[in-house]
């Protein structure tokens, strides 16, 4: 009996030793909350700590990360979306109590659902013939998160049964459902790589997308859109004398940068034992001290060029291409077959969806463009806001080529443009945009 309880006192203290230290600061800096967190190393525990953040909504503009020896320490200097430092105590709290647990529920994706997971070759009108098929098989869409990267996609949907409101079970009707997905993201010429699967298993949504794409190897295929000057510069060097590879991203900042980038590193079996990230104005610029999970660096060429595309596909996979528009209304069976034919019809390409539906309210958000990747014409913008209810359907963000588009060209081909000719176009491209938003 006296082993059994020192055995007791000793596994209290492995507890004690092991469990996360998190203290939140919003004196040390005037411009963001610090959150510090130092615990014993595991796996998967950086990743654990930048998803809590991450699935704050937080925005993480600073970072030191260290975990040397069997320790791990790191400082996040993070500010709400507006740019403010932390204040409700709920969140602070949040905060504390999830990062103080030593073995978080990584968990966060649809509950009391059935979850579709899909991947195949992009094309315009793709999501329509999809939603349509899911109307069709009496499937209520809940939930739905889509990717689309280097003509792939990857979509992750949430359904339920539209009579009896319940995760669907009926192996016959799975069968039914994967079957005509299957047949839709084939199309006529990807019959290798169309999948599609039904789970009732719980993962983080956004990591799942992550592995779905990496599976599907999106990395290594041409990228559809030419690069622009903001394309991520990615760069892989080998520190030989302490055994690190050294791995260098800056691009242009964005929420859940961070996040995109350590899920990578994580899903290809790397750990982060020191990093340092920053942001300068709409920059970032990260740098990571890793080794492979068997405690080597980086060993070949290959091995670098799959990393440096890895993470840029990482990076590239949620930035936002095309004009964002936001559907709010009353959900309905149906709707979403109904919304994205009408942007099918018009020749308008879903490049990234979020949809959610809450009380009978449904809240989606979409990125178009045009059919092969440009910018949609703002008349066509509005046409389908007119289709679908300009109350219902508003344009809530334009990408930077939208002002670029219209700048003055002169001297093409010897022509000479008027100013009286521009300034009229551009005034009425304007108004349209202006109608838009309001």
């Amino acid at each position: 009996m006296e082993w059994h309880a020192c055995l007791d006192e000793y596994e209290k203290l492995v507890i004690r030793m092991t469990t996360p230290r998190v203290v939140i600061d919003n004196a040390v800096c005037p411009t963001a909350t610090l959150v510090k967190v130092d615990s014993a190393r595991r796996d998967g525990i950086l990743l654990d700590a930048v998803q809590v953040l991450t699935d704050l909504n937080l925005s993480i503009k600073k970072a030191y990360i260290s975990s040397d020896g069997q320790w791990f320490m790191d400082v996040f200097h993070v500010t709400d979306l507006n740019g403010n430092k932390l204040t409700d105590e709920s969140v602070i709290s949040y905060i504390e109590q999830s990062l103080e647990t030593s073995f978080p529920d990584r968990s966060h994706g649809f509950d009391g659902s059935t979850a579709l997971e899909l991947t195949g070759t992009d094309r315009v009108g793709l999501l329509s013939e999809v939603f349509a098929v899911l109307a069709d098989l009496q499937c209520d869409v809940v939930d739905a998160k889509v990717w689309t990267h280097n003509g792939r996609i990857a979509s992750l949907i949430s359904v339920k049964d539209c009579n009896s409101g319940s995760p669907i079970n009926d192996s016959q009707q799975i069968d039914r459902i994967e079957s005509r997905l299957r047949n839709i993201l084939r199309g006529d010429n990807d019959i290798r790589s169309a999948k599609t699967s039904v789970s009732l298993a719980i993962t983080h949504t956004e990591r799942r997308l992550h592995q779905m794409m990496f599976a599907d190897r999106d990395y290594g295929r041409k990228p559809v859109l030419q690069c622009r000057e903001d394309s991520p510069v990615v760069t892989v060097q080998n520190w030989a004398e302490r055994g690190y590879s050294v791995v260098n991203v800056q691009c242009k900042d964005r929420a859940k940068l961070l996040f995109d980038v350590v899920c990578t590193l994580t899903d290809m079996q790397y750990v982060v034992f020191h990093a340092t990230i920053n942001t300068a104005e709409d920059k970032a610029y990260m740098e990571f001290y890793v080794r492979h999970t068997d405690g080597t660096p980086i060993s070949s060429e290959a091995e670098r060029q799959r990393v440096v595309q890895c993470l840029r596909a990482a990076v590239e996979r949620r930035a936002s291409h095309g004009v964002r528009l936001e559907l709010c209304t009353s959900d309905r069976q149906g709707l979403l077959a109904n919304v994205t034919r009408t942007f099918r019809e018009n020749g308008l390409n879903v490049t990234r969806a979020e949809i959610s539906t809450t009380n009978d309210i449904a809240r989606n958000v979409f990125y178009v463009t045009d059919a092969i990747g440009n910018v949609a014409d703002p008349k066509i913008i509005e046409t389908v806001r007119e289709k679908i209810g300009l109350g219902e359907l508003k344009v809530k963000e334009l990408p930077l080529i939208y002002h670029e588009r219209e700048e003055a060209a002169i001297g093409v081909g010897g022509a000479v443009l008027s100013l009286g000719s521009l300034v009229r176009k551009n005034l009425y491209n304007l108004g349209l945009l202006i109608k838009s938003y309001s």
